[in-house]
């Protein structure tokens, strides 16, 4: 069933749209109560018109009735419930449900009860996935063309998803389900992030009723920058036990019970992503220790071995070819033999991480099924958003050194290591811990390319399955069918017979890109729906057609983000060499038949830039503007902050830029003999910066990356008032700091800092008046987390 919707507000920018769609937003809003009549009741305008009272009211009461309207059903006999489950950086070979090496009692459950899909697509990044799937739109059409810290003012690129492009979620809630989001969101504009908002692009303001996760791309499972519904809200401080997928859990199955007990009678949709298996790769030791010496030779070998068990299972189809190593990616056999118990150690923790997650989605389908729950609902698990990632480059303890392209060798990383615990260190709140590329590239067995490339299907392909046990008969076989994540939300469209509705909340829709792949549950041989799949992701881009598909790899190679950088300064996109494969007969882009076939390629081409124009893609590598232009940051608008002493949680790229920026900040405050505790900190233990009493002296830390760290401390101070002033210096993005202290105008201690973060220190982590929350930035109060000052703060104003 296919969705084509054509509205002259398609190709609008966001911010005409907006004006425009407030005018119709408010065009309906007061048309309403005089002309409810001429509302349509068919779902093509949603909300629904009101229901009249079923009694009469006239003049007098004595001559009136009152009877309540009785609800219209508006959805079909037994609607399931649904589920929704997306997990975060898992290539296509790392499970064994998939001919992976890694434990996935869950996947493999459902996949033996539902029906498994082999040629399922992402965007190849995460934000962009998780915008298509809920909104069934290609990623650029509305306008999550690369992740939310990286919007750029291209209309496909602002981070911001339109209201002109319903969500599933809001779509459903209008029918009459209940509906709830747990885990990672990651589609909110960095810059609306703060506790005064706006909120209008929250979870709760795209249609779910109920959330619980993380608003940013990643967050550490030990200590996750979490929210409530509106709220900020603080994992405990000293449970030994606490890991953030297990929350989730909890919060869903809580949230299930109150859905039981107080309107069973209406079925839910629950989006449920957690943060795993997303970098920091943090897991209990246990859970890693159970994939010790499984690792020890390499990830080439491991390729060779799941590609084999991938045929042997039927995986992917007799005569596949398992594509070779990119020339630019370090093989197994050159790795020092000093540094592979480290490597190994990074993969173990990836593989344990991936298994502790999907047990802990079996823990959310048991609890369904406890409660009576499961035999009507529509599973889809999505194992992955994206390729496996190789942001961790040649593997690293603060996986943000890539994204701040921070040079670094990886003996620099051994050697912080080692002052902060060794190897086991890695996993831990202590660390920001993301494995080498290789391993990327092992997990997307047998593709070429890892996550944040979109021309290969090591970045886009990811295994699928779908359970309902009340309607989907297992029968053994592969769906080979090519969709891609935006089939999600027409699928469900069409299970439940909902039209694409035109209007929402009064905003005229754009159309619908997905088509519902329903038609594949019973028949896995059925001819596919799909003709055509657009993908582009940082240039990296290609272009499905009917069984062929035309690529070119872009200029931005995630395993080398130096070489990235040279690359990108020269890069023309009309200069790129295509490649062109014929799917039908070739599994994994094994064989180019770009030269054989030049006039095929020459018309992917030309479809290409025709879909691309038409979806809001240009320009091609809007993605890679701040790579090459880093001072067009989205930042606030403000340079000038006063704070008080309970100003927290405040987001990052919302706050003054101090440690990455020239910077003036001013303390007030009332210090008590020997005054410990943090006066402000921002960042966490992978990278911050923080300044804190300790038994009365004033202390400046600058934590770069954990490679490198940057004190400076006063005398001691007296009790009573003081004005402390920190002038910090900094001429260019990641260009030294010169940092000078002053106490009651007086200078009281300096510090260089050789080199600073230019874009961030971490993606949730907050900048905090009187405590610091989340990891801490100095391993000084570690174990005093989160160590709350014991003065008075007056105000903490800060200039840039």
């Amino acid at each position: 069933m296919s969705f084509r919707l054509r509205s002259p507000l398609g190709r609008m920018s966001p911010r005409t749209l907006r004006s425009t769609t407030i005018l119709l937003a408010s065009a309906v809003v007061l048309a309403a109560p005089a002309h409810s009549q001429s509302v349509p009741d068919d779902g093509s305008v949603l909300p629904f018109p009101p229901v009249p009272m079923a009694g009469k009211a006239a003049a007098r009461l004595q001559d009136s009735t009152m009877a309540w309207p009785q609800e219209p059903q508006r959805l079909p006999d037994g609607a399931p419930n649904i589920l929704i489950v997306l997990l975060d950086d898992v290539g296509f070979g790392i499970s064994e449900t998939f001919g992976g090496e890694v434990h996935t009692p869950t996947l493999t459950r459902l996949a033996e009860e539902g029906v498994s899909y082999n040629r399922f697509h992402t965007t190849s990044i995460c934000s962009p996935t998780r915008a298509s799937l809920i909104t069934g739109r290609d990623h650029t059409r509305v306008g999550n063309g690369t992740i939310a810290e990286r919007a750029v003012a291209f209309d496909g690129y602002t981070g911001i998803m339109p209201k002109t492009a319903a969500t599933v979620a809001e779509v459903l809630k209008n029918y009459g389900y209940h509906t709830a989001a747990f885990g990672k969101w990651h589609n909110t504009p960095a810059t609306e992030t703060t506790a005064i908002g706006p909120k209008d692009r929250w979870p709760n303001g795209y249609g779910f009723e109920y959330f619980y996760g993380f608003l940013g791309g990643e967050t550490s499972q030990w200590e996750p920058r979490l929210t409530e519904n509106y709220d900020a809200v603080e994992p405990p401080h000293d449970d030994p036990k606490y890991h953030l997928t297990s929350d989730l859990v909890d919060k869903a199955l809580n949230w299930l019970d109150d859905y039981r007990a107080y309107d069973p009678n209406k079925p839910f949709l629950m989006y449920w992503a957690p943060g795993g298996v997303h970098g920091p790769h943090h897991i209990f030791p246990e859970w890693a220790d159970k994939y010790k010496g499984k690792f020890t030779d390499g990830w080439d070998a491991y390729r060779e071995r799941v590609y084999k068990r991938q045929l042997d299972m039927g995986v992917i189809p007799p005569g596949t070819e398992l594509t070779s190593r990119d020339e630019t990616m370090a093989s197994w056999d050159s790795i020092p033999a000093e540094q592979r118990p480290f490597q190994e150690r990074l993969m173990e923790l990836y593989a344990g991480f991936v298994e502790h997650t999907d047990t802990e989605v079996g823990r959310l389908v048991d609890g369904i099924d406890a409660r009576g729950l499961k035999d009507n609902t529509l599973i889809f698990y999505v194992f992955g958003d994206n390729g496996s990632s190789a942001e961790g480059q040649q593997g690293s303890i603060s996986e943000l050194l890539a994204q701040n392209n921070i040079p670094n060798t990886l003996e620099q990383q051994l050697t912080a290591l080692d002052g902060i615990g060794g190897l086991k260190a890695l996993g831990t709140s202590r660390t920001d811990n993301m494995y080498h590329a290789g391993w990327a590239w092992a997990g997307s067995t047998p593709f070429k390319g890892t996550k944040l490339m979109a021309a290969y299907f090591g970045g886009t392909r990811n295994p699928m399955v779908v359970s309902w046990p009340g309607r989907i008969k297992h029968d053994g076989k592969m769906r080979g069918q090519f969709h891609h994540v935006i089939d999600i939300a027409p699928t469900i469209y069409d299970i439940l017979d909902i039209p694409a509705p035109k209007v929402v909340n009064g905003y005229e829709q754009m159309p619908i890109d997905g088509v519902s792949l329903a038609y594949t549950f019973d028949d896995a041989a059925a001819k596919g729906a799909k003709d055509i799949q657009f993908f582009d992701n940082n240039g990296s881009r290609g272009i499905y057609d009917n069984g062929w598909y035309a690529a070119a790899k872009g200029p931005f190679i995630p395993w080398d983000t130096p070489g990235s950088s040279k690359r990108l300064a020269t890069w023309d996109s009309a200069a790129d060499e295509w490649e062109l494969y014929d799917l039908t007969s070739d599994f994994s882009q094994a064989k180019d038949l770009a030269r054989q076939n030049p006039d095929k390629l020459e018309a992917m081409k030309k479809l290409f830039l025709e879909v691309a124009e038409n979806r809001q893609d240009f320009p091609i590598g809007a993605g890679n503007w701040l790579r090459l232009h880093p001072k067009d940051r989205v930042t606030t608008v403000y340079n000038e902050w006063t704070f008080g002493p309970n100003n927290r949680r405040m987001p990052e790229f919302t706050a003054p830029g101090v440690g990455r920026q020239s910077t003036q900040v001013t303390i007030d405050a009332e210090f008590g003999e020997n005054a410990s505790g943090v006066l402000y900190a921002v960042g966490g233990s992978g990278g911050g910066l923080s300044v804190y009493m300790e038994d009365g002296h004033l202390v400046y830390e600058y934590n770069m990356m954990i490679i490198e760290n940057y004190k400076a401390q006063t005398e001691k101070l007296a009790a009573g008032k003081h004005r402390i002033v920190i002038d910090t210096k900094i001429e260019k993005p990641a260009g030294p700091a010169e940092v000078v202290i002053s106490v009651d105008g007086a200078e009281a201690a300096r510090a260089t800092v050789k080199r600073t973060v230019p874009v961030a220190f971490t993606a949730t982590e907050s900048f905090d008046i009187g405590v610091d929350l989340g990891s801490t930035v100095s391993l000084a109060y570690e174990d005093k987390r989160p160590f709350a000052f014991d003065g008075k703060i007056e105000q903490v104003k800060v200039t840039q």
